[in-house]
């Protein structure tokens, strides 16, 4: 490929802007039953969280690390920092957060987006959330939108109820690192019939360098409700290696509906390795929408659990690996009842040697009789240096059941470019004119007309990848 028709990289800029680091607390490099004590002690929790914790760091140690993905043998837990509570209190008035920490989310459209369109906003720094706020005529519905420290406390029971019951320590090595030492986070209920009809968004910055980033999101839907929820994710580059290892718990109960939408921008020394889970009741809806541009290295596969009758899931996603990268990205659907359905719709992008990476798993129990599942993945790669791979696994354990899959791996069409150029288009337009329309369909999904934060997001990568 030429110089001329490379297509640009990310101008990260704005993200890479990073602040002298204040903290109020540090924990300790590693990990030890008494740097657990001390999180917990921290945050004043109740003995059966830290009791939880420390069995969780228990099963850490047993578990090995994952060596079927992509390799995160540079990642050294001994020198990760896994609390850093940052020198600012939990505010509502977000005139009152630190000038420093405020002119970060200000640079990224918090609060203009809360001002303009959204129902609430929670913004977390390195390991606590230092902003949340929702509107009263949610607060008078009978909404709660929270900082999950807090839930902790004054939801107890309900958070005690369902709080890593989808995503288990026992799942993996990370899930019981998550479990061990989770921080920060937002909790969501939504109760019977209630519509939240504008967005609530919760954004997570990591600012400290060599730290981990392990925030829980537990968002609960009552029978008939509706709400959609946006999650916005970024750090700046450092020199050594951070880690994400987050949490999303999303229990959608009969004729429940919830979209959930992700736009992940770390930088390229993170090492991404999330989990997110969704269990959905009869005539339940989860809608996931996640764009994955960052990082070092991914590991993403959100699971949609169809337990109840007529339950749907659809997954939208976009990822972009460019040189250094390594996305391993992907879906998982369990059909365990009768007359449920699936879409998964996946594109990705590779160029300067990145790798893009599609791992997805379409389970059938013997249950889901009726079943309606279509899965499609996608994948562009922009030079001959980078590579992507598909790996769509299914497993169908019953015949009654209506299952497509399609899967695509190319290079951009020089019969098209030529096309274009024939019609006055330059080579680097008409290049950058294909990729916008591979990721379209993706993209007109991602909400954009929601928040200004989410729009700075988009814009950059993908109007900034492109040319």
């Amino acid at each position: 490929m030429s110089e001329k028709t490379e297509v640009n990289d990310i101008d990260r800029s704005l993200h890479e802007e990073k602040n002298v680091e204040k903290h109020r607390y540090k924990s300790a490099k590693g990990l030890t039953p008494e740097v657990i004590k001390e999180i917990s002690r921290e945050k004043n929790e109740p003995e059966w969280m830290l009791e939880f914790r420390l069995k969780a760091l228990e099963i850490y140690k047993e578990k090995e690390v994952p060596t079927w993905g992509a390799d995160i043998s540079d990642l050294d837990m001994d020198n990760i920092i896994t609390y850093v509570r940052p020198d600012a209190d939990l505010q509502s008035d977000w005139d009152q957060v630190p000038e420093e920490i405020k002119d970060t989310f200000d640079a990224l459209g918090i609060p203009e987006a809360e001002k303009e369109s959204l129902a609430g906003v929670g913004a977390q720094y390195d390991s606590e959330v230092v902003y949340h706020n929702l509107k009263e005529e949610m607060v008078e519905q009978g909404v709660v939108y929270m900082d999950m420290e807090n839930a902790v406390k004054q939801h107890e029971d309900l958070v005690k109820q369902h709080f890593m019951k989808l995503i288990t320590p026992n799942d993996h090595k990370f899930s019981a690192l998550h479990g061990a030492v989770w921080s920060g986070g937002s909790f969501v209920y939504v109760p019977a019939g209630v519509d939240v009809n504008i967005p609530l968004q919760s954004y997570f910055r990591q600012n400290a360098p060599g730290s981990g980033q392990f925030e829980h999101t537990l968002i609960i839907l009552e029978e008939g409700a509706n709400a959609h929820f946006i999650e916005g994710c970024s750090a700046p580059k450092y020199s050594v290696n951070n880690l994400h290892a987050g949490a999303v718990e999303l229990f959608i109960n009969k004729g429940a509906k919830l979209r959930y939408s992700t736009i992940e921008n770390w930088s390229r020394n993170m090492y991404n390795l999330n989990t997110k889970r969704a269990l959905v009741e009869e005539d339940g809806v989860i809608e996931w929408v996640s764009g994955s541009f960052g990082s070092k290295v991914s590991m993403l596969y959100p699971m949609s659990i169809l337990k109840g009758a007529r339950a749907r899931a659809e997954f939208t996603g976009v990822t972009f690996a460019a040189e250094g990268q390594y996305l391993d990205t992907g879906a998982q659907v369990i059909h365990d009842a009768p007359d449920t359905t699936s879409t998964v719709n996946s594109r990705s992008i590779a160029k300067d040697g990145g790798h893009a990476y599609y791992r997805g798993l379409l389970k059938v129990t013997k249950n889901a009789h009726g079943a309606k599942a279509s899965v499609s993945c996608e994948s562009l790669m922009l030079d001959n240096e980078s590579k992507s791979d598909t790996l769509p696994i299914m497993k169908l354990q019953t015949d009654d059941i209506d299952i497509g899959h399609e899967a695509k791996v190319g290079r951009i069409s020089e019969e098209a470019v030529f096309y274009l150029m024939s019609r006055g288009i330059s080579e680097e337009e008409a290049k950058a004119m294909i990729v916008r329309g591979f990721v379209e369909p993706i993209a007109s999904e991602l909400p954009l007309e929601y928040a200004v934060e989410l729009n700075n997001l988009i814009n950059l990568e993908l109007e900034g990848t492109i040319g």
